[in-house]
C-alpha cells in the first residue's frame, strides 16, 4: 500500500509581529487560509527512508536530513521511500517545506496506523508544521502553538506570485524595526471580511521589501490589474498574493502576469474549505 498526501501551500491573509520572547522566537498574530495548489507527497513502507524529489520547483532540494519530511519520519520513528513533487518554490512565504512535513506525519501515521505524535514535538519540526496539520480558516498566535479553528474559508479568487527570489526568514525578522506591534482587531465581522483583512498587516513586508525590493513590483503590478480587491505578502516573502472579486479577472490577471514576467512563478487558486490530506492507493 502507498499513501498520497497533498501539502497546501499556506497564505497568511494577516501576520502581526506582537513581541519577541527572551529565547529570540518572534510572538505572532495571523490570519491563514490554505490554498488548492501546493506539493505533492508519495509514501511507501520501506526498510529505511529513502527521498526523492521532482517536480518544476525540485532544484536546490535537499534529499538528505535536512529536509522536513525526512525529519518527519524520523519523529514518528517509521521508515519509508518518500517521493515529493515539488510545485512550491522554496523559502517564499508560503509554507511550503512546514506543510510537507505536516503532510508526510499525517500520511505515515495513515500508512503505519499510529496517531500523531503531541503537538510539542510537532512543533519541534518548525513554527509552522503544526499549523500545516490545520485546514480552514486559522488563527495563529504565539509562536504558531496556538491555533484556533475559525471554521471553512470564506470564498475567494485567489492569485499567488513570486519573483524567484528567496528571502530567508531570519533576515526578515532581523530587519524589522519594531517588535511590538498590535495584535488583530478581532474579532472580524464576516459581512465584510475583505475589507477587515485589508486594515490589517504584514509587518514583515517591509523588511522583505528592503532586502529584496522586486516585492515591491508585484505588489504594485497585483494591485494594479482590474478586480484587484486586496493585494500583500504572504508570511515572510517573497510571495504576494492578491484576492480578486472574480474568476474572469482571477484568470486576467495570470495571464498578464506570465505574459508581463514570465520568468517569475504565478498561479490562480482558491482556499481549501475541508481535508484534503491524504488518499490510498494500492
Amino acid at each position: 500500500m502507498t499513501v498520497e498526501v497533498f501539502a497546501p501551500a499556506k497564505i497568511n491573509l494577516t501576520l502581526h509581529v506582537t513581541g519577541q520572547r527572551s529565547d529570540g522566537y518572534h510572538l505572532l498574530d495571523s490570519l491563514v487560509v490554505f490554498a488548492d495548489v501546493g506539493d505533492r507527497i508519495t509514501l511507501t513502507k520501506a526498510a529505511e527512508t529513502r527521498l526523492e524529489v521532482s517536480g518544476p520547483c525540485a532544484a536546490g532540494v535537499p534529499t538528505d536530513a535536512r529536509n522536513l519530511v525526512v525529519k518527519a519520519a524520523q519523529l514518528l520513528g517509521v521508515t519509508a521511500h518518500i517521493h515529493l513533487h515539488k510545485n512550491l518554490p522554496a523559502a517564499a512565504g508560503i509554507g511550503g517545506g512546514s506543510s510537507d512535513a505536516a503532510a508526510t506525519l499525517s500520511g505515515l501515521c495513515q500508512l503505519y496506523c499510529v496517531p500523531l505524535p503531541t503537538p510539542e514535538a510537532v512543533l519541534s519540526l518548525g513554527a509552522d508544521v503544526p499549523l500545516c496539520l490545520k485546514r480552514g480558516l486559522v488563527r495563529m498566535e504565539g509562536i504558531g502553538e496556538q491555533l484556533s479553528a475559525l471554521g471553512p474559508s470564506p470564498g475567494m479568487h485567489l492569485v499567488m506570485v513570486n519573483p524567484r527570489v528567496e528571502v530567508p526568514t531570519p533576515t526578515v525578522f532581523k530587519a524589522l524595526s519594531c517588535k511590538e506591534n498590535p495584535a488583530m482587531n478581532w474579532p472580524m465581522n464576516p459581512t465584510d471580511w475583505v475589507l477587515w483583512v485589508a486594515k490589517q498587516r504584514n509587518d514583515l513586508e517591509a523588511p522583505a521589501v528592503s532586502a529584496e525590493p522586486v516585492i515591491a513590483d508585484v505588489l504594485a503590478m497585483l494591485r494594479a490589474q482590474p478586480g484587484c480587491q486586496l493585494a500583500r505578502m504572504s508570511g515572510s516573502g517573497a510571495t504576494c498574493f492578491a484576492i480578486m472579486e472574480d474568476a474572469q479577472a482571477q484568470q486576467n490577471t495570470v495571464a498578464h502576469i506570465k505574459t508581463a514576467h514570465p520568468e517569475w512563478w504565478a498561479v490562480a487558486c482558491k482556499a481549501l474549505t475541508g481535508d484534503q490530506f491524504s488518499r490510498e492507493t494500492t
